[in-house]
């Protein structure tokens, strides 16, 4: 691991310590690294009483998705989004589906990818017809400086900017990135404690308050994502704790995507999520008052699909990425003139 901080990015949101220490202010374990050390993501490292990147420059996947992907259904419905990762992650997600480009700075101490510049980034976004950047598979957190420097820049090509995020982000983080962040869904994993420090290995509260704070103080287009783990997270009170939560801090207009679980990394001895839950929480999150909810990684069925939350009508068609139909006029219902929430939905 190359650590000549001259060939190294310096980090943004640190302040410096006492006796060489950094603190760390860009996610929510805000580390507090001692001389020669890393935090615990495992690709910030004080050198000399300084903090530095260790992935600025190694991009590990980069290549054009449907927005509809991230999971985002409300903003920009059927473009592309130039997707970027470099390794890295603040979490230890035991079911982990991109665990060998999150992990594997922990696991190895390698951080893999290729140096692509913001110039190059937002050019091959642009040839790419994409209308977006999406900082992803990984934590965008933690390549918060590559992401600044691309998102500030894809803004005055006029491309928007999207994370897909486990929500740990601090408050100065959050302010941080609103010169330049269009939209987000954050992985709203559960609501319990014991769900997050057992299998995440961090803490529920600092992902409620990323939501909350998102939904009352910016103007970020957020959508949220359940992934539904047999008998750890699909119970009707921890179903009807988060459809309530949404409610109430973000809105019946936030979209809810209920996602299948299917097992991975060390979460191998699952069954994947059966049909029947993931209509209950659906119905669940319908009786509490949620305008939007979607069903992911069950591909061909309705729960894909955009309806009308006032009239029932159908609005935006989808099977898996792909939108077959758009009814959305003005951003309204053609049938009833309901207002549709979203960003360019029509």
């Amino acid at each position: 691991m190359n650590t000549d901080k001259k060939k190294l990015k310096k980090a943004v949101l640190w302040k410096p310590g006492e006796n060489k220490k950094v603190d760390c202010r860009l996610c929510s374990r805000r580390c507090s690294i001692a001389e020669g050390q890393l935090g615990v993501c495992g690709v910030r490292k004080n050198i000399d009483g300084s903090l530095y990147s260790l992935n600025y420059d190694k991009v590990c996947a980069a290549n054009p998705d449907p927005i509809e992907k991230k999971p985002l259904f409300h903003f920009q419905p059927g473009t592309r989004s130039f997707s970027i990762a470099c390794a890295g992650c603040n979490f230890r997600c035991q079911f982990c589906q991109n665990w060998q480009i999150s992990q594997i700075a922990i696991e190895t101490g390698r951080i893999e990818g290729q140096a692509i510049s913001p110039e190059q980034i937002v050019s091959e976004a642009l040839s790419t017809n994409c209308k977006s950047i999406a900082y992803t598979y990984t934590e965008p957190t933690i390549f918060m400086e590559l992401c600044a420097e691309c998102g500030r820049l894809a803004r005055q090509n006029g491309l928007a900017n999207v994370f897909v995020s486990n929500g740990y982000m601090t408050r100065e983080a959050i302010d941080f990135v609103r010169d330049f962040l269009d939209g987000i869904n954050i992985d709203f994993k559960s609501f319990s404690q014991d769900y997050y420090k057992t299998l995440c290995g961090v803490r529920l509260q600092p992902v409620l308050d990323t939501i909350e704070y998102i939904a009352k103080n910016t103007d970020i287009w957020m959508e949220l994502t359940t992934l539904i783990v047999p008998d750890r997270n699909d119970s009707d009170d921890e179903l009807k704790s988060i459809a309530g939560f949404i409610i109430e801090k973000c809105g019946p207009q936030t979209p809810w995507h209920i996602s299948r679980f299917h097992p991975q990394y060390k979460y191998l001895d699952s069954q994947p999520t059966p049909i029947e839950t993931l209509q209950r929480a659906y119905d669940i999150g319908k009786a509490a008052g949620l305008h939007y909810i979607y069903i992911g990684n069950v591909p061909g069925t309705q729960y894909e699909s955009t309806f009308c939350h006032n009239c029932g009508k159908l609005l935006i068609e989808r099977t898996g990425y792909s939108i077959s139909a758009n009814y959305i006029k003005n951003n309204a219902c053609p049938q009833c003139s309901e207002k549709v929430a979203g960003v360019g939905l029509s």
